[in-house]
């Protein structure tokens, strides 16, 4: 399962959705991780549904956006292509231990998380 991290530094989720300028992607094989990719979406749009379309895209191969806050329409619209948003739980939350969260929960899945797992 990929995850999708809206972060300035890639070590803690410090962003929000519609002004994150860099998105990073980590994959989850069993019981460890592995960065994958940063994503640049720093592009200039003033139209606000096309900006979101246009992060939407830089992250479309993630199962897992998250993020320090996301709207609710942007938030809609991410669910609708089939990614999963989560909002960090406290400020400055690490990387790593999300990631490592996410292992843990594998064990006994939400259902959300169940779907992803099956894929």
């Amino acid at each position: 399962m990929k995850i999708a991290f809206a972060s300035q530094d890639n070590i803690h989720v410090n962003q929000h959705f519609g002004w994150c300028k860099e998105f990073y992607i980590y994959e989850i094989t069993g019981d460890s991780y592995k960065f994958v990719k940063s994503v640049d979406s720093s592009i200039e749009i003033e139209d606000e549904i096309d900006k979101l379309t246009y992060k939407i895209e830089c992250i479309e191969d993630a199962d897992i956006l998250y993020v320090q806050q996301i709207g609710p329409k942007a938030s809609m619209m991410v669910k609708s292509c089939k990614i999963f948003p989560m909002q960090a739980s406290k400020e400055n939350e690490k990387i790593e231990d999300v990631l490592n969260a996410l292992i843990q929960m594998q064990d006994n899945p939400p259902l959300w998380m169940r779907r992803l797992i099956a894929k």
